[in-house]
């Protein structure tokens, strides 16, 4: 029964999932509608409940039509990560419905059974072709709804289509307790709508816990992003990984992790390494959509010492503090800034021609790394001479 579902997405996944939904819909109204007349009349309690089920498919129909046009929204001030959550919201809402219509069921077939027997309906042979009917129905809405969300690539259209299934599940169910009593056995249509019931609350629980997973922030699988490591550290200057962390948002995901690179790459290459890692994520993982990735120069363990050192501006000024009685300190063009194991390194830049001083440059260059690295905190001072 499981079928061939070809993989090729959609051009127009939001106008899939309306239009499938909305088909389900009317065919959910007619066939429940049909199935409670039917059952009533042909006296099948198993029927009616089932009648009521596919009711509830339309109910559910028209929150998976609501999430589907919202939930593909663009993001917004109020939403920054998008509306996806909107079909993970109606997905657990689904759930929902159907743990309460079959708490409903049961509750009133147990009565029949265990406290009026002779209230059971006995059925005939117009529900048993109604049954029929419904079983073949809801089992091709499932297979053409699971094609749509495959396609579409929605966890939602799929949780609607497992819906159909258990309905035509149901239907099976529902033939099997009106054939037992057509031979005899008058309490079987009532067990079937325990049964039925019973069907319904499985799914129901399913489709519950897949989304409060998901709202909670449940992340990708470890195996998952253990391959997802195994792709960063293939990348050109990343020299580790860490900290990768993901979670769900409907059927995409999000992940935001740590790269460590060389500790003297400049900001531009840094960058362009991350871009590389975020690239590579995407275009590797297709359910992943965003990726943010933080660049460390070095290991975490050296975080706290440099959080104690001062930024520029104060670096620069006792800088200039300490060479305020030496000459050359105005030549100073440029001051790069080394956050290194708990310490800082400096860089000098000064400007040279070939008619300059040589020893000159070189004694005053000598002079203000000494200075500098007076400071505590400064453990080396470099000078590079630049020439114009």
């Amino acid at each position: 029964m499981s079928g061939t579902v070809p993989a090729g997405p959609v051009a127009d996944p939001v106008r899939a999932k309306r239009r499938v939904t909305l088909i389900g819909g009317v065919i959910n109204l007619f066939l429940g509608s049909g199935k409670i007349v039917a059952g009533w009349v042909g006296q099948s309690q198993a029927l009616v409940v089932d009648g009521i089920h596919s009711l509830s498919d339309l109910a559910s129909d028209a929150l998976v039509y609501v999430a589907a046009t919202y939930g593909s929204q663009e993001a917004d001030s109020d939403h920054p990560y998008g509306h996806a959550r909107i079909e993970t919201a109606a997905t657990a809402g689904i759930g929902a419905v159907l743990l309460l219509v079959a708490a409903g069921f049961i509750y009133d077939a147990v009565q029949r059974l265990l406290l009026d027997p002779d209230s059971l309906w006995i059925p005939g042979w117009l529900a048993l072709g109604v049954a029929l009917g419904s079983l073949v129905i809801k089992e091709g809405l499932y297979h053409y709804t699971r094609r749509v969300a495959v396609q579409a690539q929605s966890n939602l259209i799929h949780a609607n289509a497992w819906h159909h299934r258990s309905d035509a599940l149901s239907s099976v169910v529902v033939v099997g307790g009106i054939v037992g009593v057509l031979l005899g056995l008058p309490w079987l249509d009532a067990v079937a709508a325990i049964v039925v019931a019973l069907m319904l609350a499985h799914v129901g629980i399913r489709f519950a816990w897949q989304s409060v997973c998901e709202l909670v922030d449940t992340g990708l699988d470890p195996q998952q992003v253990a391959y997802i490591e195994g792709l960063i550290g293939e990348i050109d200057g990343v020299r580790d990984v860490h900290g990768l962390r993901s979670r769900h948002m409907a059927e995409e995901a999000l992940i935001d992790l740590h790269i460590e690179v060389d500790p003297r790459l400049s900001v531009s290459e840094g960058h362009r390494v991350s871009e590389a890692v975020r690239r590579r994520i995407i275009e590797e993982i297709g359910v992943v959509t965003e990726v943010l990735v933080h660049v460390d120069h070095e290991p975490s363990c050296w975080d706290e010492a440099t959080a104690a050192l001062p930024l520029r501006r104060e670096v620069e000024g006792e800088l200039q503090a300490a060479w305020a009685d030496l000459e050359g300190a105005e030549q100073v063009e440029r001051v790069d800034l080394h956050y290194m194991q708990g310490r800082l390194e400096v860089e000098l830049h000064l400007p040279w021609h070939p008619d300059c001083d040589t020893t000159l440059l070189h004694r005053r260059a000598a002079q203000l790394a000494e200075a500098a690295e007076g400071l505590d905190y400064v453990s080396a001072c470099r000078v590079h001479f630049m020439g114009r």
